[in-house]
């Protein structure tokens, strides 16, 4: 890419990004603090891509997903997964009716722009894995028939990660279509003072919509032609080979560490993510140190620990920052 190229789409970012101080204007109106996870929402808006958070109830998971609805005008579903969940409540299902004698189908809460799937991992298998072709196809079937998703749709799943008590683990195939896991903190004492005040005085502002579902279609369009050197692709496939080889790497102490390392699909969603993120920061270019800012949310729900790990307390997350530390940067 020569200078005039470079200097030309760094411009062009920076327009077309100008809608999403707008967007955080409006997000900011009822949140406090998180901006960690706002920030990974607009990410996976912008890469069209799902997120799947952990953490404890009351981190206003649910205000978030809805108040990013509603000021990109989207419509927004939420689904309570239990135990006795069906994938008809989900997905939908046929209806007869006995005066014409014909069958007409009743969609479910999955036909919308943006789903929060709450507590994913209550819900037995068959459920979960009703959202496989959503997530990934961006289509549904009912029956015999099969109905495409909108254009704009983004699964925001959570897990508790405290009440352990009648969850079903995540299939490893569902988990992997989830682009980020995200975990999620408590605010500092300032913002939760700040959040007292908010939620326990005057009613919250109520949010405009300021941004549409075209623009954020476009914006992903303008994502995708930002510009990855060869040395940056080169550096994710160094980190995603050292996490299924590390002795590769020269970090033997982790072989007997991994059980299964990340997926092909892990490098295609950190390149789309650290896009993303550079059009947030108005940038027309990735850097590396795009790659090391995301890459424990791309492969904290990759990287399997074996028993060994387990039974040493070392986490998928630990393991992931010491290749990050290990693997040379260009």
């Amino acid at each position: 890419m020569t200078a005039y190229d470079y200097n030309q789409t760094t411009e062009r970012i920076q327009r077309q990004t100008l809608f999403i101080h707008d967007l955080l204007a409006e997000i900011n109106k009822v949140m406090v603090g998180q901006e960690p996870l706002v920030e990974r929402v607009l990410i996976a808006l912008l890469a069209d891509g799902h997120i799947l958070l952990e953490g404890v109830p009351g981190l206003a998971k649910t205000l978030l997903i809805k108040t990013v609805a509603q000021a990109i005008n989207a419509r927004f579903s939420r689904i309570q997964f239990t135990p006795d969940l069906l994938p008809a409540d989900l997905l939908g299902t046929q209806i007869y009716n006995p005066r014409t004698g014909e069958f007409s189908v009743h969609r479910g809460p999955i036909f919308t722009n943006l789903l929060l799937a709450d507590e994913i991992n209550r819900a037995p298998a068959k459920v979960q894995s009703a959202l496989l072709e959503a997530m990934q196809e961006r289509q549904v079937t009912i029956a015999d028939s099969t109905f495409p998703l909108d254009q704009l749709f983004l699964v925001l799943a959570t897990q508790n990660p405290i009440e352990q008590e009648g969850t079903y683990p995540l299939p490893e195939a569902q988990v992997d279509r989830f682009m980020l896991k995200v975990v999620v903190d408590y605010p500092s004492r300032n913002e939760e003072r700040l959040i007292l005040d908010r939620m326990t005085g005057a009613p919250l502002p109520e949010i405009r919509p300021v941004v549409s579902p075209q623009d954020i279609l476009a914006a992903r369009d303008a994502v995708r032609n930002i510009y990855v050197d060869d040395r940056i692709k080169e550096y994710v496939l160094d980190i995603i080979t050292a996490t299924r080889f590390p002795e590769r790497a020269r970090l033997d102490a982790l072989r007997p560490l991994i059980e299964f390392g990340a997926s092909p699909r892990a490098g295609i969603f950190l390149i789309l993510a650290a896009r993303a993120y550079a059009f947030l920061k108005g940038r027309g270019y990735v850097t590396p140190d795009d790659i090391k800012y995301l890459a424990p949310d791309v492969l904290r729900h990759r990287v399997i620990t074996s028993y060994e790990a387990e039974a040493e307390n070392i986490t998928s997350a630990q393991l992931v920052q010491e290749i990050l530390n290990r693997i040379d940067v260009p």
